[in-house]
């Protein structure tokens, strides 16, 4: 029998779980394990609330889950309750799949002050994180600026943007949706440091802001290339520019008062305010012959009390694992880190990819494993962990326990949502009871 820990819930490590169980068979046992009480990971608290079937890819890792080769342990924290030195110790291998949920710093003066959120904070106010449930971001308005320019700028963006309306069906958690209702803002930019052609945004996203209710996407045609420039794209990426070109050709809407207006060449290089954030002032830039933003040195102000950076993510080391601090990753070789250790997904290659992507990557990974360790190597694994997490009297959370507080939430819900997720850890672990 070989024992496999799988640290982290989210699509990485349940795609691991599966190609372990297609790799072995009935001869493993995997343990994936999770801080919070609740799996799935970026599903729960990074796929934006308004897009529910890409949520639905739940569903699949459900099927994983409820196998006796496969267990979810939640509220579990590494490090405190258990370290990955001793589950070394007890499993054959571990395989380290966190993600990268801490957002890149924005390293720019000001950053630091109130109303400056990073996106891995901003989601998961309104995904219901219990982490980031009490962010309270300001909302008076009138201006805020998002800063990236991929899909998580898009999400949040349209996030400010919706109309209360315009959630329905969503799993936006109540006080985010009460917060934005009272919404003052009236005037989103989007800053991106390069142009339309380097833009990091897929259609279907892009496309959304020209469905909005009450929110018009504004794209001044001057940042636009020639038109036959873009038949050097490829074809997502030309379908990208062609939702920008249509965006610059219907200007502003008179009839919705939200504008979303997208800022290229422009970077952030300060922001200014008394004890909150009031502006972000923003260098002008152009692309030099290999393609980077270059300062030009005119700068100008742009109002905003909320700023959201979506400039990318970071994995969190862990005590007594390598990390590449540059990269902002685990430090591996082809995802073996070390004798029995592994990493896969975000937290192998860093923030690239789509959740399909772990799928491949954790049939590698499985691979590996199989390669390195042939035989049963007699370590004790699951009842090992139980044993020891017994002693230190933590309070395990079990996929059962799990669809308890589904199905808690699922009756939680209000009217037209399909749930009302807990925000707190003491509210998910009292629902395994009720």
């Amino acid at each position: 029998m070989r024992h496999i820990a799988v640290i982290g819930s989210g699509p990485a490590g349940y795609y691991t779980a599966e190609a372990c169980q297609k790799q072995f068979g009935e001869s493993c046992r995997v343990d994936i394990l999770d801080r919070l009480p609740v799996p799935f990971g970026l599903i729960r608290s990074g796929v934006a609330p308004d897009h529910q079937s890409i949520k639905g890819v739940s569903r699949r890792y459900e099927k994983v889950a409820l196998t006796d080769s496969v267990r979810f342990v939640g509220n579990v924290t590494i490090g405190a309750d258990v370290s990955v030195e001793e589950l070394r110790g007890l499993y054959d291998a571990v395989v380290l799949a966190t993600g990268a949920p801490n957002d890149r710093p924005l390293d720019v003066p000001g950053a630091a002050l109130p109303g400056v959120v990073g996106s891995a904070a901003f989601v998961g106010w309104y995904n219901g994180h219990p982490d980031f449930a009490d962010l309270a971001p300001p909302l008076e308005g009138p201006g805020a600026v998002v800063i990236g320019n991929g899909n998580v700028a898009l999400d949040v963006a349209r996030i400010l943007a919706k109309d209360e309306s315009e959630f329905e069906g969503a799993d936006i958690v109540a006080h985010a949706l009460a917060e934005l209702r009272g919404s003052g803002i009236e005037t989103i930019t989007i800053l991106g440091r390069r142009g339309p052609h380097q833009i990091a945004m897929t259609p279907k996203e892009l496309g959304e802001l020209g469905e909005l209710a009450r929110a018009a996407p504004i794209v001044d045609s001057a940042d636009l290339p020639p038109p036959d420039a873009d038949a050097a794209l490829d074809p997502g990426q030309r379908k990208s520019v062609g939702h920008l070109r249509a965006f610059a050709a219907g200007g502003a809407d008179a009839n919705k008062p939200i504008r979303i207006v997208f800022d290229f060449f422009a970077q952030p290089v300060a922001i200014e305010g008394e004890d909150r954030a009031e502006r972000v002032l923003v260098e002008r830039t152009r692309l030099d012959a290999s393609g980077r933003a270059q300062g030009t040195g005119e700068t100008y102000p742009i109002p905003a009390s909320l700023v959201v950076s979506c400039i990318g993510y970071r994995t969190p080391p862990i005590e007594g694992v390598p990390y590449d601090d540059r990269a902002g990753r685990f430090a591996n070789d082809e995802g073996r880190v070390l004798p029995g250790l592994y990493a896969v997904g975000w937290a192998r290659r860093g923030p690239t990819g789509t959740i399909g992507t772990n799928r491949p990557d954790g049939f590698a990974i499985a691979e590996k494993i199989a390669a390195d360790m042939p035989g049963d190597s007699g370590k004790p694994g699951r009842p090992g962990l139980d044993s020891l997490l017994a002693e230190r009297g933590v309070d395990l959370v079990t996929f059962r326990d799990w669809q308890k507080i589904d199905t808690a939430e699922i009756a939680a819900a209000r009217a037209g949502a399909p749930r009302e997720k807990f925000t707190t850890i003491e509210r998910m672990l009292d629902a395994r009871t009720s």
